[in-house]
């Protein structure tokens, strides 16, 4: 058992923990105290009362998490594990379907302990430590892992160097190394998932219930852009529901041969489709000179990416990006517009929309709107947690 060291906070982050608000920011601790990563913290309020049990793990704004508000409970193996059996026991229907073997067992705050992500991959755990904070715990969470689950093997991803970027390393934990590619199943289709090749394991499990409500409503006899494609998992999709074509753009050179893999495991002829590897915003400029359009046009950039000639910030830059997809849009088209930006919410996000329609001159309609699928579970009181906004856009 580690020492729990007694901490006063002020008296605003106080009221925070005593509403739920789980996590520890830093402003809320006085600069005197810098306890080391991993370190248990007892939270006091400024006149010494109880009010919380946290743990050091630096990440982003934050000092650490709140991880109860019973003073007599130990944060041990059973402790871990009590939250990861709860965990399981919510995710219950996934583990029973046959037709999506890859989902999030865990997940961070929105499962009581912020900085652990667990997610599965057919019989295959993948742990992603986001602080040295929460892998100082390892021994006792993959204990209380074992004692909740049976799988194949366990893989992680240690996402704490000093910009919070991955660390290289080679991510077996324990049971069986995989054979990859390993093949998991998502609404039916399938995808290519390495869980030992750098950070991305393939494919983000996030954006499920989008990729099946493109699949199943809007692809079929339909033209579609996916751009910052990543390995293609909307374009796979949209060819499944019956799209005559499909343009994947990425500037990544990996995109390429990561693309035509996912379209191969689904039986989905290659030749049928367009792979390019591009910078998106060239791609805009050369469909626009060649006077290309498209039914659909998908835009899910990362928060933040720079290229040689340009730098893109999803808070600056989406109406930028909206403006580019309006303008090869079909009448009638959709843009489906994604961002995991957690800086801002679904407001702001519309009103991006608005602006970059109001200069094109065009009506739109917002059709549907999605957040974080329901493995992804998220705390109330913690907004940043519940990142993912998704406007399926009618373009007039």
């Amino acid at each position: 058992m580690r020492n729990e060291l007694d901490i006063k906070v002020t008296e605003a982050l106080a009221q925070d923990l005593q509403k739920g608000v789980p996590i520890l920011m830093k402003d809320g601790f006085h600069e005197k105290e810098s306890p080391e990563e991993g370190s248990i913290l007892k939270l006091q309020n400024p006149s010494g009362k109880f009010i919380g049990k946290g743990y050091v793990g630096k990440q982003n704004k934050g000092i650490g998490w709140l991880l109860t508000k019973n003073e007599n409970e130990k944060i041990d193996k059973s402790f871990f594990q009590k939250k990861i059996e709860m965990a399981i026991q919510l995710r219950n229907d996934f583990y029973t379907s046959t037709d999506t073997t890859a989902f999030r067992v865990f997940n961070g705050e929105g499962d009581g302990i912020g900085g652990l992500i667990i997610d599965y991959f057919d019989g295959f755990y993948l742990i992603s430590w986001y602080s040295e904070g929460i892998y100082s715990f390892k021994d006792i969470i993959l204990e209380a892992l074992e004692a909740s689950v049976s799988y194949r093997g366990v893989y992680e991803k240690k996402r704490f160097d000093t910009k919070g970027q991955y660390v290289e390393d080679d991510d077996f934990v324990k049971g069986e190394r995989g054979e990859f590619p390993l093949i998991v199943k998502e609404n039916g289709q399938k995808f290519a998932i390495y869980l030992n090749d750098g950070a991305m394991v393939g494919v983000f499990l996030d954006q499920r219930d989008v990729r099946k409500t493109i699949r199943d409503n809007y692809s079929k006899g339909k033209t579609v852009l996916n751009t910052f494609s990543y390995t293609g998992a909307f374009s796979v999709f949209a060819a499944a529901g019956g799209a005559t074509k499909t343009t994947s753009v990425d500037l990544a050179k990996r995109s390429l041969s990561k693309t035509a893999e996912q379209f191969e495991v689904n039986g989905i002829d290659i030749e049928e489709q367009d792979i390019i590897v591009m910078d998106v915003f060239d791609y805009f400029k050369y469909a626009k000179r060649k006077e290309l359009s498209f039914d659909m046009v998908i835009l899910d950039p990362p928060s933040f990416a720079r290229s040689k000639k340009y730098t893109f910030s999803s808070a600056k830059d989406y109406t930028k990006l909206l403006l580019d997809a309006i303008n090869i849009t079909e009448k009638n088209g959709v843009i489906v517009a994604s961002t995991n930006n957690a800086t801002f919410g679904m407001k702001k996000f519309k009103t991006f929309v608005e602006k970059a329609f109001k200069e094109s001159n065009r009506n739109y309609t917002i059709e549907e709107e999605f957040s974080l699928p329901n493995d992804f579970k998220t705390s109330p009181l913690f907004k940043e947690g519940n990142y993912l906004k998704v406007l399926f856009i009618r373009a007039k």
